[in-house]
């Protein structure tokens, strides 16, 4: 009876091992991130061009994200905006004249874009459980400032709209429940080609990779959890079959 009860606390020790790897897969493999966020398929240097990917997850289960509002910091002007199409919505770049004139390729700019609007058609939105992700290409960066907040604006077809504009908190301080997409800015370095592509639109491959990168290895490591509750589960029961063996009278 001993050794019975034995068996049964160690297969449920594996099967806890099992849960809480399980648990774990779970944590790991899931959305990369379930904000809005911004990024770029390499360094944002100051001084230069960049394609700036918007990642958008819809975080509703009863409904569907069908706009989205990018709001450009109007203290650091960009001179060059321009979108890349994405199919099944219509996209829409809002200027306006700015306080301050500035300088773009030895021309005077008076007014620049300060907003970018993506609106998706009559029957289009990113489903529950779903995200998408919409390009602009802008420049020439400010080189007085290490990072680009862009407040963005999601609306949902039930009429919910989430701003996504709290600004970066902190260091070491607790991440805001609705922070602002953030474009981080890198310095020149002495000698090298910093003016960047202002065509990066169209070179989608090498985001591609890195957003590719970022799914494989959160299911890698889901998948590295399960393979450990496997484990644990198997000797929980490798443990059974010997306590019953060593149970057993001799012939």
């Amino acid at each position: 009876m001993s050794t019975n009860r034995f068996g049964v606390r160690t297969f449920a020790k594996g099967g806890a091992v099992l849960a809480v790897a399980a648990g774990i897969a779970l944590g790991t493999a899931g959305p990369a991130s379930a904000h809005v966020t911004a990024s770029t398929p390499k360094d944002a240097v100051q001084g230069g061009y960049t394609k700036v990917t918007i990642r958008v997850p819809n975080e509703r289960p009863d409904s569907g994200t069908v706009k989205l509002e990018l709001t450009l910091p109007a203290e650091y002007p960009l001179a060059s905006v321009s979108t890349r199409p994405t199919p099944g919505w219509k996209v829409e770049a809002v200027k306006a004249k700015l306080d301050k004139p500035v300088q773009s390729h030895g021309r005077e700019v008076t007014e620049a874009v300060r907003s970018v609007v993506w609106t998706a058609d009559p029957g289009v939105r990113i489903e529950p459980g779903q995200f998408n992700e919409f390009d602009v290409s802008v420049g020439p960066l400010p080189d007085n400032t290490d990072k680009l907040v862009m407040p963005t604006k999601q609306t949902y077809d039930s009429g919910e709209v989430v701003d996504w504009n709290a600004p970066p908190p902190a260091e070491g301080a607790e991440e805001p429940e609705k922070p602002a997409p953030v474009l981080n800015l890198v310095k020149k370095s002495e000698g090298g080609d910093h003016h960047g592509d202002a065509t990066a639109a169209a070179e989608p491959d090498e985001h591609a990779a890195s957003s590719a990168g970022r799914d494989d290895t959160a299911r890698w490591l889901g998948g590295a959890g399960l393979v450990v509750g496997a484990l644990g589960l198997g000797f929980g029961a490798g443990a059974v079959l010997r306590s019953r063996r060593a149970g057993k009278p001799s012939a």
